[in-house]
């Protein structure tokens, strides 16, 4: 049998009275057990939400589970269940070894992050636990929550049900593959001074605005409600590093996890940099309009695109063998995001021409092996 557990903990005062929520669920979104569970009078946030994973695998367990995913909003948990960060509190490895020994009762166990607003009845239950530590209860479940027989439908916003109304199958079926998934969620840097005047930037490194910040902290917004992200790639820039940092921290990833790629570097526009287009085709004329005309050209000094398309197609074929299977955020320039795009679409050179990519936008791309599927481009809707 395979179940869902969702998990949360907390700590007013960190530390202080501490509880934690646990949710199951079985295949079809039907809730099996809903747990609080007092941890203590003085005990931290992590310590709690070990305690949420703990009480939630003892569930799966005693339903006679086989298989379980579990969804935490903690990345640490999530990224240190996953052998990914090392555990380095004496507290959390004594717990962590306890679910480690629970997990190890099960034919697989799978670990995920999810943003706090879709584990909304694990945090309720985690809160019910606070009250009744508030009030002196001794650790151990909460009266009233345990395994629910019978149980009721989950709710729309909390089912785990991985089959939405709106999808028909994934690209892999449609397509005859069974590769694993690769996706690409590909961000574009906030605004700099450059991007506000409408000029060529690529070598150069302006920093992010007062505005572009702000698109950045929206854009991060909008990427910590994806779901899993399991890497963030950025390119060396100072704008593109800038909206990663706002992205990590909004995702609860540590900055210091952020992978920067040189091969995701925006094209370099050599004699044109930091001109506007008007200014180089009045000051290059004949330069200029050779540059226009073919891809393969470049500017005097500079990159043509079909070399930085060359460039960011090794880029992307290298980090889609390191991740596998995952979910990679990468965080760039025009350029780059529309060479994944055409790669995935196969597409020829006037792709560059024909897509449009605004600051601060997001645009997703899958790699199933060698087919691509674009997924969506340019979404601003975080902006509205």
């Amino acid at each position: 049998m395979k179940v869902t557990v969702y998990t949360d903990g907390g700590s007013r005062g960190n530390p202080g009275v501490a509880g934690s929520g646990s949710v199951v669920y079985d295949e079809n979104g039907t809730t099996l057990a809903e747990i609080a569970y007092v941890v203590g009078q003085k005990s931290s946030n992590n310590v709690a939400e070990y305690h949420g994973l703990l009480r939630g695998l003892e569930a799966a367990r005693d339903l006679g589970a086989t298989e379980v995913d579990v969804y935490m909003d903690s990345k640490l948990v999530v990224e240190q269940m996953s052998g990914r960060w090392k555990i380095k509190h004496p507290d959390m490895k004594k717990l962590a070894l306890d679910a480690r020994d629970l997990a190890a009762g099960f034919n697989t166990v799978t670990y995920s992050w999810v943003p706090r607003a879709k584990n909304k009845k694990a945090d309720e239950l985690s809160n019910v636990a606070m009250d009744a530590a508030a009030k002196g209860s001794k650790p151990g479940i909460v009266e009233g929550t345990s395994l629910s027989t019978p149980a009721p439908t989950a709710s729309p916003s909390r089912s785990p049900k991985k089959t939405k109304s709106h999808e028909t199958g994934s690209p892999s079926h449609w397509h005859g593959h069974d590769k694993p998934r690769t996706r690409f969620v590909l961000v574009r840097h906030g605004q700099t001074e450059h991007s506000a005047q409408k000029r060529y930037s690529g070598s150069s490194d302006p920093a992010l605005t007062e505005l572009g910040e702000k698109q950045a902290a929206a854009v991060a917004k909008a990427v910590s409600a994806f779901g899993q992200i399991d890497a963030i790639v950025a390119s060396p820039a100072q704008r593109t590093q800038q909206t990663a940092k706002a992205c990590a921290e909004a995702l609860g990833i540590e900055t210091s996890q952020i992978e920067t790629v040189d091969g995701f570097r925006e094209m370099d526009f050599g004699v044109f940099e930091g001109l506007t287009r008007d200014e180089a085709r009045e000051g290059y004329g004949e330069e200029f309009g050779a540059w226009e005309a073919s891809i393969s050209k470049a500017p005097p000094e500079g990159e043509s695109v079909s070399s930085a398309h060359r460039r960011v197609t090794r880029a992307r074929l290298k980090l889609q063998e390191a991740h596998e299977g995952q979910t990679v955020l990468v965080v760039t320039h025009m350029t780059p995001i529309k060479s994944v795009i055409r790669q995935a679409l196969e597409s020829g050179p006037d792709t560059f021409r024909h897509v449009f990519l605004d600051l601060a936008s997001i645009s997703v791309v899958e790699f199933y092996g060698d087919t691509g599927v674009v997924r969506c481009a340019n979404d601003v809707a975080h902006f509205r």
